[in-house]
């Protein structure tokens, strides 16, 4: 036979059934995503179902992986667990007390300036409104003040104060959940984890093993580093508020510390409610200072402090962050907005170690270099 001799025996042309052309296999793509996506929504369903479990067992675990490194060296220098638990504990409890006597103190103290300059401020407010190109007359003040009187009567205010109340009894029974868990968390951490990973063996223990190392650090990179910068923007915005002796500036400065655990619109927010009160109490030049104090504080932190504190521990894009914000804020409320990130943040890290310490799952590896 030659070299270039044609075989004898016939090619059979592929089989084309619906399903194996180019359109055939889109479909079969399109119902895998739907499948995909249906599980997504039943498992989120059920998950916003056990949210009063499931909450804070979350928070539970970011508050022990904040504490992993205080544990850890303790647990190196002998010291039990159920002391060092009660040691990390403990110290928090007194921190978050000291934090809510300050403020009861500063609120008592200057309540009656606030009230008066509260009125004060009123008072300008209404001689504003009084020089309007339109007309508000004393009828339809009195109008708005009776709508305002017949909704707290009526049956529509008082089942929302029951919700209130229902609401208000759901976060307790959470936050008593929560220090439960965070206290076996934090004594038997790494027990409870092994236990967890007893049905792998192999490479499948390896893998489970980086995804529980890196879930612990990326939960606790986050929840120190937003603590250290939250601190700053409080520190400075409240300073500036002292400055300008604006009204229960401790207290707003706890705000800006709590709100800004809520990434890139918390302490922004925040910062308007501060200018607000400084609109009311020490009118508008204070308020146009408030507001360029908090400008400036949000510049710092976000072009000087984020990058150095929070490191690499959150390699997410603003746009993915408030992408995560909404979908966290419609799914959970403000807890949702608070959790959002770092759920993101932990998604985000398990993808990267999947294959190993620094080889991400094969559909995310990196196939060309990025464009700045």
């Amino acid at each position: 036979m030659g070299l270039f001799s044609r075989s004898s025996e016939p090619t059979t042309p592929p089989v084309r059934t619906l399903w194996t052309d180019g359109f055939g296999r889109m479909a079969t793509r399109c119902v895998q995503i739907i499948a995909v996506l249906a599980v997504v929504a039943v498992a989120i369903y059920g998950l916003m179902q056990l949210s009063l479990v499931l909450i804070p067992v979350v928070l539970a675990l970011i508050f022990a992986s904040a504490f992993n490194p205080l544990m850890s060296f303790m647990r190196r220098k002998g010291v039990p667990s159920l002391l060092g638990t009660l040691i990390a504990l403990l110290g928090s409890l007194l921190i978050v007390t000291g934090v809510v006597w300050l403020i009861v103190w500063a609120v008592r103290t200057q309540w009656d300036e606030l009230i008066e300059s509260a009125n004060n401020g009123i008072n300008q407010l209404q001689s504003y409104l009084e020089h309007l190109p339109f007309s508000i007359d004393q009828s339809q003040i009195e109008n708005l003040r009776d709508s305002a009187v017949d909704f707290v009567t009526s049956a529509q205010f008082g089942s929302g104060a029951l919700a209130g109340v229902s609401a208000t009894a759901n976060f307790f029974t959470g936050l008593v959940l929560m220090m439960v868990v965070l206290f076996f968390f934090l004594k038997d951490g790494p027990a409870l984890w092994e236990f967890v990973l007893r049905p792998f063996v192999g490479d499948q223990y390896k893998r489970a093993r980086r995804i529980g190392n890196k879930t612990v650090q990326t939960l606790g990179d986050y929840a120190r580093g937003t603590s250290i910068v939250a601190a700053a923007d409080a520190l400075g915005i409240g300073i500036g508020l002292a400055i300008l002796q604006v009204p229960l500036a401790v207290p707003l400065a706890v705000i800006v510390f709590l709100t800004a655990f809520i990434p890139i619109v918390g302490a922004t927010a925040a910062g308007i409610l501060a200018a607000l009160v400084a609109l009311v109490t020490n009118g508008p030049l204070a308020a146009v200072i408030v507001v360029g104090i908090v400008v400036l504080v949000n510049q710092l932190e976000g072009n000087f402090l984020q990058p150095v504190v929070m490191g690499r521990s959150l390699k997410l894009h603003a746009l993915v962050i408030l992408l995560a914000l909404t979908a966290g804020t419609i799914l959970g409320g403000i807890i949702g907005a608070v959790l959002a990130v770092p759920i993101t943040a932990v998604a985000w890290g398990i993808i990267s170690v999947w294959n190993g310490d620094d080889e991400a799952a094969e559909p995310f590896q990196q196939k060309r270099p990025e464009v700045a």
